[in-house]
């Protein structure tokens, strides 16, 4: 076996036939454009369209950010949304096939909004568990994000949407991304960061990319004319437009010249009537500018907005639809992971007339999906409560009790609030109102409530009443710019200012609430609340809109009766379901974590509920990487992701085993944060290092005394297998393994490599491939794994190309990446 491939991938996937025929349209309308239209065309025109030029026969291309989803141009509860699981629980799945249907409901998702080019998937790593957007991505291997996100981008592509693989490159965590310096030697950049790009650029040909806010190397992204031109299109050949961050393109000369195509939003950005500008005074010449409007045009052609170039997928070529919710609720089921199952706990068999006891908040109030823009807003979300009540045979009783509240602070004001936003004009003139959930303005500027204008806003109101379910003190506060006033009961609690801490923009949309003050309420007795926005309207450059929002949190000593009530209901039942969730305030855009403890008491609701019943079941509802420290003390717990809107009715299939749990871990989960090899994510003076080199998630813990909670790959099932050998023909590795339970199942075959003799430049074993596999009760299957030629090579920096390390390697099938069971072989490699 020889490897000496200079990039992965064998396909480009798409019809070349199609792209000449474009090009020729392209040369073409391009004689036709003056300097001027070129520049407008290279600028968004709003928030998330490019402009027409019907001079030469060119429609306005719609964007719409992803990726659970597809939001379109508005972002307003009244325009609902299929809403699939995570990026992380679609990483879980680990199966790229699943990812391609993906990919085909968001295309059909795509086209009934009106969309053109999907922002999306996230291809960033899970470099440290306490990235804010850590949900967003898929894993902290580039092979497994490669995997899953090639087929993403097939399943849309080839359905007639484009895809923007984002954010190119390094963008692994939140804190100050605006600005940012990320310093990456050579080979971790080559090896980790810009691997899952290059793959999905060489297996599925995506047709944009989205540049990053941060820099690299002491270059802004967006301007880094050595990895988006040198290493993007000349090394690798994609040949898609290039689309900026929202805001993220700052200098005019050096955007165009870094190889970006488009700024967005518009109309006023870098490029535009400043890139006219530059031509003429002879900052820029317009041959640059010509190649990045072909590259516009291009991806306009392949979407059938360019007269006389056939779009890439005409619509009667399109796969045949697929049923959104029934992929929705697959996605979940198939993206669980079941971490510990003592004595077989799950699937739960409830008998006639036994008892079942749901707890938590999050079982009735389910988190579907992360914040930041990656929000959706689904048509229904079925929860945990939801779902087992409709699964649930007749005979079997369920009880539900709340537990505590899930927030250390403030949150969403949900249950005994009726509340109106109100928009009035300089005279108090109402302009228009309408009712508001969880207490949150959000609209954008030309989709305001009654129509009214942006411009004419003076101040908006929320207004109305609050009924509290409980006495008490009760705590209340704002999110949100500018300047507002917050009255409760008649009580004045802030009359002030809150200025902005940073230059994101998503500080007005996803910043954590600020307390205002307190006050005491009866149970039962309404208070009329009113906060009003005295400056209400946002704009970042051409971002305008209204965002803010009201935040509350009930009085703290109800966790004691509600943790008592949870405690008594789940010692009278037969099984206890435990839901824990972490909240917007702790997995977001916009923001990292500073810990990966549960928000409020539910550590300790946990604890009490698994004393009184040792037949205990936790649901963890979370995108990202949360501490444990009950999980030795349950029966059984069970990591959901955000699972989507079909989340609920997932739950009762794999609790009651109408579907096994098939989800393994796309990435490792400590058991305290301590114990993480890389947890670093705030800047010093500006810069970000990653002194780590090659060496995050597994590939880090391998080096560690600390073991975590939960290895990479890990997850269980409800059936049992044996590994019976392994072989290799060529560069096909296969495994041939037994179904030894006594039902149906599924399995995910992993194959690591790791070198003979120790090489302290690599890692002790990493993934070099995996199959899901599907076997009756005793049946034997074969599972068959290609190796890349890539497996065996490390980036030399010195040399600056790909370099085979010639020698033995054991191949090592196994069900994690810990794992040291298992059949394995050896291969040698010659350089």
């Amino acid at each position: 076996m020889t490897s000496s491939a200079e990039r992965p991938g064998t396909d480009h996937g798409s019809d070349t036939g199609h792209d000449h025929d474009h090009d020729r349209v392209i040369d073409e309308a391009l004689t036709r454009l003056g300097l001027d239209a070129k520049t407008r065309l290279l600028a968004g025109q709003d928030l998330w369209t490019l402009p027409a030029l019907p001079e030469i026969g060119l429609g306005s291309l719609v964007m719409s950010d992803g990726p659970v989803g597809v939001r379109g141009t508005a972002w307003a509860p009244g325009d609902a949304s299929l809403t699939l699981p995570s990026p992380t629980a679609l990483a879980a799945t680990w199966d790229p096939d699943l990812a391609h249907r993906t990919g085909r409901v968001l295309a059909q998702e795509a086209h009934r909004k009106g969309v053109h080019l999907l922002l999306g998937p996230t291809i960033n790593l899970h470099r440290s568990p306490l990235g804010g957007r850590h949900f967003e991505t898929y894993s902290e291997d580039p092979l497994l994000t490669a995997r899953i996100g090639a087929g993403y981008v097939t399943g849309l592509q080839e359905s007639g949407i484009g895809a923007t693989p984002k954010h190119f490159v390094a963008n692994d965590a939140e804190t100050e991304r605006f600005t940012v310096d990320n310093l990456i030697c050579e080979r971790a950049l080559r090896e980790l960061y810009l691997a899952p790009f290059e793959e999905i650029v060489a297996a599925a040909r995506p047709w944009a990319l989205m540049s990053a806010y941060n820099s690299v190397n002491g270059s802004s992204m967006t301007e880094h004319r050595r990895l988006q031109v040198g290493v993007l299109r000349e090394e690798w050949g994609f040949d898609g437009a290039v689309v900026s961050d929202w805001l993220a393109a700052r200098h005019t000369e050096r955007a165009i010249e870094g190889g970006l195509d488009i700024a967005m939003p518009g109309p006023q950005t870098v490029f535009g009537a400043a890139l006219a500008k530059a031509v003429r005074e002879g900052r820029v010449a317009e041959e640059t500018v010509d190649t990045a409007v072909r590259h516009v045009l291009r991806l306009a052609a392949r979407a059938g907005l360019l007269e006389g170039a056939a779009p890439a997928v005409p619509a009667q070529l399109r796969p045949e639809p697929l049923d959104g919710r029934a992929v929705a609720r697959e996605i979940a089921a198939r993206s669980f992971v079941l971490l510990r199952n003592e004595q077989n706990l799950l699937p739960l068999a409830p008998r006639p007339g036994g008892t079942l006891a749901l707890i938590g908040h999050p079982a009735r109030e389910a988190r579907a999906l992360g914040g930041g823009s990656a929000t959706v807003f689904p048509a229904h979300v079925v929860s945990p409560l939801d779902g087992l009540r409709d699964a649930l045979p007749d005979g079997t009783t369920l009880t539900y009790a709340a537990g505590a509240d899930i927030r250390d602070g403030l949150g969403r004001p949900d249950e005994g609030f009726e509340l109106r936003a109100v928009l009035r004009d300089s005279a108090g003139t109402v302009l228009g109102e309408e009712p508001v959930v969880l207490g949150r303005a959000r609209w954008q500027a030309g989709s305001l409530p009654g129509g009214a204008d942006f411009d004419a806003v003076d101040s908006v109101e929320l207004t109305g009443t609050f009924t509290p379910p409980s006495g008490g003190t009760h705590r209340f506060g704002t999110s949100g710019l500018g300047a507002f006033r917050l009255t409760v009961g008649g009580t004045v609690l802030f009359d002030g200012v809150h200025e902005p801490d940073s230059r994101d923009p998503m500080e007005a949309l996803t910043g954590r609430p600020v307390p205002r003050g307190a006050v005491e309420l009866s149970a039962g007795e309404p208070v009329r609340v009113s906060l009003v926005a005295g400056d209400p309207k946002m704009q970042y450059g051409d971002l305008r809109g209204v965002v803010f929002s009201l935040a509350h949190n009930a009085a703290g000593h109800e966790d004691d009766r509600l943790i008592e009530e949870a405690v008594l209901t789940a010692s009278a039942a037969d099984t206890a379901i435990v839901v824990v969730a972490t909240t917007e305030a702790v997995e977001s855009e916009g923001f990292d974590r500073t810990s990966l403890r549960l928000p409020g008491r539910q550590d300790e609701l946990v604890a009490r509920v698994a004393a009184a019943n040792p037949r205990t079941v936790v649901v963890v509802n979370a995108g990202s990487p949360v501490e444990m420290p009950w999980r030795e003390d349950v029966a059984a717990v069970l990591l959901t992701w955000f699972p989507g809107q079909e989340g609920g009715a997932a739950l009762a299939d794999v609790l009651l085993g109408r579907t096994e749990p098939g989800g393994r871990l796309p990435t490792t989960w400590p058991a305290r944060l301590q114990d993480a090899p890389v947890t670093r994510v705030t800047p010093e003076d500006g810069v970000l290092p990653y002194d780590e080199d090659v060496f995050i998630g597994y590939r880090a813990w391998q080096r560690q005394r600390a073991l975590p909670a939960y290895p990479f790959g890990h997850g269980l099932g409800y059936t049992e297998w044996t590994y019976d050998s392994i072989g290799t023909d060529g560069g096909t590795v296969h495994v041939q393994l037994t179904n030894t339970g006594d039902r149906q199942g599924r399995e995910t075959v992993q194959l690591y490599a790791s070198p003979a003799e120790p090489d302290p430049r690599r890692p002790a074993r990493w993934l070099v491939g995996f199959t899901p596999v599907t076997a009756a009760p005793g049946e034997t299957v074969r599972a068959e794994i290609t190796l890349a030629r890539r497996a065996f090579q490390i980036w030399d920096t010195a040399a600056s190309r790909w370099t085979t390390v010639p020698g033995r390697y054991h191949l090592h099938a196994a069900r994690n990446a810990t794992a040291s069971r298992g059949p394995a072989t050896t291969v040698e490699i010659t350089g």
